[in-house]
């Protein structure tokens, strides 16, 4: 954890590449070296089951470690719970309105440290710039996020490839990238 403080970093990869797990490896890390402020934004479903095995899940609960977490517990999984690309659409559109409301609470009490996980949600129909805003606030960053190939249906709605462009271009502004 001490190489990446200071320092943005993604976690990406495909779904079930252990994203989450070695992100909460890295914010136990980083309390134990007693870094103050830390603020999670959880922006992940409950944890899925994708061809019989689980997947995902949230980083950390509200009383698990002393940090700040922002969450909603009304955060859905639409290319594994739609049944028509209109339906599709608009699960990660009501995704993108939970996740503004999450980053607008910590621009108005921002942290120091930050951890986010599934941040690649936003980015299946949330704006780039608008979430860069909010991570060039604090001084180190730990993100995690899906990159891969085992949800690519999305019904012919192109959310897909509009993910995985914004995480390319995500990664390309961050100064770490662990591709797992």
């Amino acid at each position: 954890m001490s190489e990446i403080v200071g320092r943005r970093t993604l976690i990406a990869g495909d779904a079930g590449a252990g994203k989450t797990r070695l992100t909460r490896r890295l914010l136990e890390e980083a309390l134990e070296m007693g870094l103050e402020g830390v603020t999670v934004i959880d922006m992940a479903p409950g944890a899925v089951d994708v061809n019989g095995s689980p997947v995902g899940g949230t980083l950390a609960e509200a009383d698990e470690y002393d940090v700040r977490c922002l969450g909603s517990d009304d955060i859905r999984t639409p290319r594994l719970s739609a049944r028509t690309a209109e339906e599709l659409l608009q699960l990660a559109e009501h995704n993108m309105r939970e996740v503004d409301g999450l980053l607008e609470a910590f621009e108005e009490e921002p942290s120091r440290t930050l951890f986010v996980n599934d941040i690649s949600i936003y980015l299946q129909r949330g704006d780039l710039e608008r979430l860069w805003r909010a991570l060039e606030i604090a001084e180190t960053v730990v993100a995690n996020g899906y990159l891969g190939d085992k949800l690519g249906e999305d019904l012919g709605t192109g959310l897909s490839r509009d993910e995985r462009e914004r995480m390319e271009e995500l990664a390309l502004r961050m100064d770490v990238v662990i591709r797992l």
